[in-house]
């Protein structure tokens, strides 16, 4: 399977996904911390993939996004951004109420 599908297969299969540097307990980089620290602070679970251990994903996933820089944040395989911009929809409400929209639609 090359890279760019097996990245589409897993945006399909997991609602919320962070392609992060490192894991949400151990996150290698500022950003990445920053990132997972405002969604876990929300309460969301959500998939992750530490792009560190998997370089055919860092790689291939900005061709995928056509956003070149990590972590990445996607909701219903749709990009999100980086950690700014998941920090400033937290912070409007406007984070939530996607998130909410979607895991309810995905529950039914």
């Amino acid at each position: 399977m090359k890279t760019t599908d097996k990245i589409r297969q897993q945006l399909a299969e997991n609602p919320l996904i962070l392609y992060m540097k490192g894991s949400p307990d151990l996150p290698m980089c500022g950003f990445s911390s920053k990132a997972s620290a405002a969604l876990k602070g929300a309460g969301y679970e959500y998939a992750w993939v530490d792009v560190l251990m998997n370089p055919q994903i860092m790689q291939a996933l900005p061709e995928v996004s056509d956003f070149p820089t990590f972590p990445q944040f996607f909701v219903n395989g749709e990009l999100i951004g980086g950690s700014d911009i998941i920090e400033a929809m937290l912070a409007s409400g406007e984070l939530q109420a996607m998130i909410d929209a979607t895991l309810e639609t995905t529950a039914q």
